[in-house]
């Protein structure tokens, strides 16, 4: 008898060691990581960084590149709870996400236009205040993005003296430059939404000073357009003999046809909107226009050509839809007046035929 009770207590016990035995395994799973989610994280990231990335650089449909980062952004950094967060892909998953949020914002300032055209006060309220709140999410998205391509590379803006960042790939290059440059473009939808989103002036100077760090005509004239537009928003920046700020992004943009990305382009097309320049801005249009049949576009990174592209026909729907009330007709992009030129149009005579 007293046998038999001895061994079901033991029975107990051990069944009790056994429990606490699995809730400290449970415990110390939930304050790390289940083995399986923290495989699937580090699968999921080495396939975004190795395959997931190029394949989408190399995409020519900027809409759907967008949809991809708004979709997968939270399912990878969702993964950050248990692994390392992914900053180098996930800059650009970001930058594409705040893509999106641009595009939608382009469409307010579109009927923005047109509802001012036609003299439709409310409408125009409307439409204004809604793209300055997708503006606004726009600048949150990008500043974000710039955040975490500087933490991809441990680059610390900030620093004084300037290290520059270990960049040992093609990837990192761009992902490193493209970060700068969206940074920047963060205090422009910032501005445009009338600093509802908050986002630090000093990305300028800092990103003027990090651009150096990447090579300038292997990039396109990218990294010194990137400098270019920061002396024109804080002119204090600009060192004493350095170019024409306007002539630096004349230049850039000429290497990015060279280079097969024009990027640069996009850059002065901004530029010359925020800072009131009707003649650069027209002349930088018809550039680009004349360049679609000639350039080489750069295979590999084929997808920030064609979001160049995008910047600068909404450069030119907002000029044609504030002037004539709609986009830009496709035979007419590349011009900024609804005449045709008929100077160089042989014209077929009737005669032989009456």
């Amino acid at each position: 008898m007293i046998f038999s009770m001895l061994t079901q207590v033991r029975h107990v016990l051990a069944r009790l060691r056994a429990m606490v035995a699995a809730s400290v395994v449970i415990l110390l799973a939930g304050c790390s990581a289940n083995p399986i989610y923290q495989t699937t994280g580090i699968v999921l990231s080495n396939y975004s960084e190795s395959e997931a990335t190029p394949y989408v650089m190399q995409m020519s449909d900027p809409r759907m590149a967008c949809a991809l980062g708004e979709g997968t952004d939270a399912l990878m950094y969702s993964f950050s709870r248990i692994i390392d967060a992914p900053d180098s892909t996930g800059s650009l998953l970001m930058l594409l996400a705040g893509n999106c949020m641009e595009y939608r914002a382009w469409e307010a300032e579109l009927d923005y236009l047109r509802a001012e055209y036609h003299g439709n006060v409310p409408a125009a309220k409307d439409a204004r205040e809604m793209s300055k709140r997708l503006y606004a999410i726009t600048a949150e998205r990008r500043y974000e993005a710039y955040q975490r391509a500087m933490a991809a590379y441990d680059f610390d803006p900030a620093a004084e003296p300037m290290e520059c960042p270990f960049l040992f790939t093609d990837q990192d290059e761009l992902t490193f430059l493209l970060g700068l440059l969206t940074g920047l473009q963060a205090i422009v939808n910032d501005a445009n939404s009338g600093a509802l989103a908050g986002v630090p002036r000093n990305i300028a100077p800092r990103a003027e000073r990090a651009a150096q760090c990447v090579d300038n005509e292997k990039w396109g004239g990218l990294p010194n357009a990137v400098r270019a537009l920061v002396w024109l928003l804080i002119p204090d920046t600009r060192p004493e003999l350095s170019p024409d700020p306007w002539v630096v992004l004349e230049n850039s943009a000429e290497m990015g046809v060279k280079a097969g990305i024009r990027a640069s382009h996009a850059v002065q097309v901004v530029a010359s909107e925020t800072f009131g320049r009707p003649d650069v801005l027209a002349s930088t249009i018809a550039e680009f226009a004349e360049t679609e049949e000639q350039i080489d576009v750069w295979d590999t990174y084929r997808l920030v050509d064609h979001v160049a592209r995008s910047v600068v026909t909404f450069s030119s729907d907002k000029h044609w839809t504030r002037n004539y009330g709609h986009r830009t007709p496709a035979s007419f992009f590349g011009k900024m007046t609804a005449e045709r030129d008929t100077s160089n149009v042989e014209t077929m005579s009737l005669d032989g035929l009456l």
